[in-house]
């Protein structure tokens, strides 16, 4: 294998974890902004508020999206088979 290879491999595999994590790390962004809004302007200060609707926002976006990331990552791992067939032959 060459340097250049597992140069453009990782970024890559870096490029897809950031595209993978963005929309449940997003929903957990609005959400928890939201939330904040809320309490900031009710003065209710709960910690606990924060967590549980950040969960079930992480959940849902996850089962929606679900289909998408595992698309992503059978091209992905396809992708690098691929490329070390090429490169190891």
């Amino acid at each position: 294998m060459s340097p250049e290879f597992v140069v453009t491999l990782g970024r890559q595999a870096v490029e897809t974890v950031l595209l993978l994590s963005a929309p449940l790390l997003l929903s957990g962004l609005v959400v928890g902004l939201v939330v904040s809004i809320f309490q900031a302007a009710t003065q209710i200060n709960e910690q606990t508020m924060t967590f549980i609707p950040k969960i079930v926002a992480v959940f849902v976006t996850l089962i929606i999206f679900a289909p998408w990331m595992i698309r992503v990552m059978v091209n992905f791992t396809a992708q690098i088979f691929r490329g070390i067939a090429t490169v190891g032959g």
